[in-house]
Order: structure tokens, then sequence, then C-alpha cells
């Protein structure tokens, strides 16, 4: 294992890369605010097509308190399956926007699951990769993170869900099989974040398994970041469609903090960091 966590949730051991030091370093969670670019994802496709639209909603979000911007263009789905698209489709979708997005200053990641997209974004200007197999999927990643020296989101991932594992046994194993490629490949500790892929391979028991546990994956010593925003579990325990689950998207973010989750990815970046800020100010009064 790396370093243990340090109470504030930053690594003890290895140095940070500058981009996580610098986003990490408030008491409450950094926020995430997920901008799809895409006509099918899940809650919001369509919404951002259009360049305008896509940098208002930046804009919007940096307003209401995101310290990153993710940005993805293909449509990963993880309750309704997807439907791959080429590099090509992938990058004719950022080239539009991500300038614009870059421009308002605040850390910009690319998701991706594609090495060449996730270099043509860096290029562009984006500072985090963020690879839904976890540097397991496209051989090129781990190699194109490390040359890059850039952060990167290792998120854990199945091709789908099994109801009979031990879904915590199976992410440490996954993520323990993403430390050691990038060990081979030199990508430091330090520039490691790790996702429990909530909703990704999982069902509904096995993702609320996740963010009751999420404790457990401090032992790898590394930041964690949590996307439960708007997740089809929420269904499951009270019938709703993605624009509805907002109160159990926050109850699970302010759940995940508690347990240890230095990051939040959120589509409602305004009532997720007012939600996590009055959650840290209770948490003071004890």
């Amino acid at each position: 294992m790396i370093a243990a966590m340090s109470r504030s949730g930053l690594a003890a051991g290895p140095v940070l890369h500058p981009v996580l030091r610098a986003i990490l370093s408030k008491p409450q969670p950094a926020v995430m605010g997920a901008l799809n670019v895409t006509p099918d994802s899940f809650s919001d496709g369509g919404q951002f097509m259009a360049p305008e639209s896509a940098l208002a909603q930046a804009q919007r979000m940096i307003a209401e308190g995101a310290d990153i911007i993710d940005i993805g263009a293909e449509s990963t789905r993880p309750y309704g399956g997807m439907q791959p698209i080429s590099a090509e489709l992938e990058m004719e979708r950022l080239r539009p926007i991500l300038a614009g997005v870059v421009s308002l200053g605040v850390p910009v990641s690319i998701d991706s699951m594609k090495a060449g997209v996730t270099r043509f974004a860096l290029d562009a200007g984006a500072v985090i990769a963020n690879d839904v197999w976890g540097l397991q999927g496209d051989p090129a990643m781990a190699p194109l993170v490390a040359a890059r020296n850039v952060p990167v989101i290792v998120m854990h991932n199945r091709d789908r869900a099994d109801p009979a594992i031990d879904i915590m046994k199976d992410i440490a194993a996954f993520f323990t099989r993403s430390l050691a490629i990038a060990d081979g490949t030199g990508i430091p500790p330090g520039n490691i974040v790790l996702d429990p892929g909530i909703g990704f391979g999982k069902t509904a028991e096995q993702s609320m398994m996740a963010l009751a546990r999420l404790d457990e994956l401090r032992a790898f010593g590394l930041p964690l970041l949590v996307g439960a925003s708007r997740k089809s579990f929420v269904a499951s325990v009270t019938p709703s469609g993605p624009q509805q689950r907002l109160g159990g998207s926050i109850a699970a973010h302010v759940i995940a903090a508690r347990n240890g989750a230095r990051i939040i990815r959120t589509h409602d970046v305004a009532e997720t960091v007012q939600a996590l800020r009055i959650a840290a100010a209770i948490e003071d009064k004890r």
C-alpha cells in the first residue's frame, strides 16, 4: 500500500501533483462539475452540445463553486448501455468547446477512455485525465499520463454487474492492478485519484455498498473521488427519473464526504456545494 491518509484526506506520504494539491487544499471536498457534450448522456444528453451552451454551463458551474470542470464527449451510460463512438467524433465534439472552457481558469479534466482523445484534450489545455477504465482499457493511456506528468482519475469498472461478487474486494483488486500499471509506466502515486465507479458494472446494492464502505479504500493512501450524481441506484430506493434524483444524490455525496471522498463529481454544483459546506459546518460543532 501507499502512505496512509491524514485527517484532511491528503496523502501523508507521496507528494501530490501541484494541480491536485491546489484542488484539495480546502477543508471540505472539492467539487467537480460534469459537463457532457453528448447527445445521449443518461441525465443531460443533448443539452450542452452547442459551444455556447457548453460554455455557459461551465461558467454557471464555476460561479456556483465548481473547483474542476470535467468534460466528456462520449456517453458511458452505466445503466443504459453505451454506444461507442470513434475518437474522431469525440474530438469533433470537443474541438469547439475545450479552448473556451479552459480559458475560464478552472482546472479542466477530460473524461475519456481513449488515449488519443485524452492527448488531444491535454494539448488543448486540460490538466487531468479521467479514465473510466482505470488505465486498464486503452494500453496507451498509462504511458501518455506518465509522459505528460498529469493527474489521473483511476475509476473502477466492470463489463457487467455480477451480484454474486464481493464488490469491495473486486474494487480493491482492480485498483491494485491499476496501480501496478501506473508504477510500471512511471506515474507517481501523487498523481493518482481513485474512483470506485458508482453505477459502473455494479448493481444498485453494490453501488450503495461502495458508498457505505468507501473508507476501506483509504488504505490505498490516495485521494478518493465519488460521482453518485443522478445515478439509478437512487431510483432503486425511491423511484425517480434522473432529473428527480437531486435529494438522493446529495445524501450519497454527503455520506461519501464523511467516509473520505475528497472530490465529488456532480451535475448539480450549487446544491452540492451548499450541502457539503453545511455538513462540514455542522461537523465542526462536535
